[in-house]
């Protein structure tokens, strides 16, 4: 073989490329360690949770999953908790009522912006740069929602289109999915507390069409203080209502009386 020619083909040899360095998946299991104290999320977890489908990190996973979970965990508290409070009501459309209460734009508009989801989730908007600077000058007022300044700058910059670029839809599935992977990995009962506590006071919304009707508002509260409150700790709590049930469960045992033998 010629020199010239092994110098030929020398030249379509690419340079070795350095693999690509992985996002530190700490600063998602930190964000939701941070605002839900009690718990502790693995990072590969976290990551996931707060990926949605549209970001480019997504073939490497998103939260697609844990959102269809979490949304099936969701309605069914939520129904448990309407059907108790109207045990003997039947004047009630439960299916209308939980369509009203966790739509999935209300919970991004309502829940997501208390965890403060919009600085930490990963996703794509669905509009052109283009379309997002020609309603930059846009000023129609909106209700602001404390606690996440990421997110209520994004509104401020373009209230025209907040559901446009699916701004509240991506918000809300993600409250779906951190409900997802509760569930996943601290288990039933802990989703629970986290319903009681975290997600329906902050959707009953008084003097709006949506959102829990007000003749269960009272009793919800009253839940969520039984449960140690908004910022209750989950697994503490936890602890404390499974002793609260052996004992419960003993005494029933010692009060039956064993049957005699004839």
């Amino acid at each position: 073989m010629s020199r010239i020619f092994r110098r030929s083909l020398s030249s379509f040899k690419r340079a070795p490329q350095a693999l690509p360095i992985a996002e530190d998946t700490a600063q998602f299991a930190a964000h939701l360690n941070n605002i839900l104290p009690s718990l502790h999320f693995p990072p590969e977890l976290a990551q996931r949770i707060l990926t949605h489908g549209s970001h480019k990190a997504a073939i490497h996973g998103h939260n697609g999953r844990l959102s269809f979970v979490g949304r099936r965990v969701l309605e069914s508290y939520y129904l448990l908790f309407l059907h108790s409070v109207a045990r003997n009501q039947n004047q009630h459309d439960y299916e209308y009522l939980s369509s009203r209460a966790l739509n999935t734009y209300l919970l991004g508009e309502h829940v997501a912006p208390r965890w403060s989801l919009g600085r930490i989730l990963r996703w794509t908007p669905t509009v052109s740069q283009d379309v997002l600077l020609a309603h930059k000058n846009v000023k129609k007022p909106f209700a602001k929602q404390p606690a996440d300044v990421e997110l209520e700058n994004a509104l401020t910059r373009n209230p025209g289109i907040v559901r446009s670029v699916g701004l509240y839809k991506v918000m809300g599935e993600a409250v779906q999915s951190v409900m997802g992977g509760v569930y996943h990995q601290f288990g039933g009962s802990v989703a629970h507390r986290l319903f009681h506590t975290r997600i329906l006071p902050h959707i009953l919304l008084p003097d709006k069409a949506e959102g829990v009707p007000v003749e269960f508002h009272h009793q919800a509260l009253a839940i969520c203080e039984r449960m140690g409150g908004v910022d209750g700790n989950l697994l503490v709590q936890e602890l404390a209502s499974k002793r609260v049930l052996s004992e419960l469960e003993l005494e029933a045992v010692e009060t039956v009386q064993p049957k005699r033998v004839a």
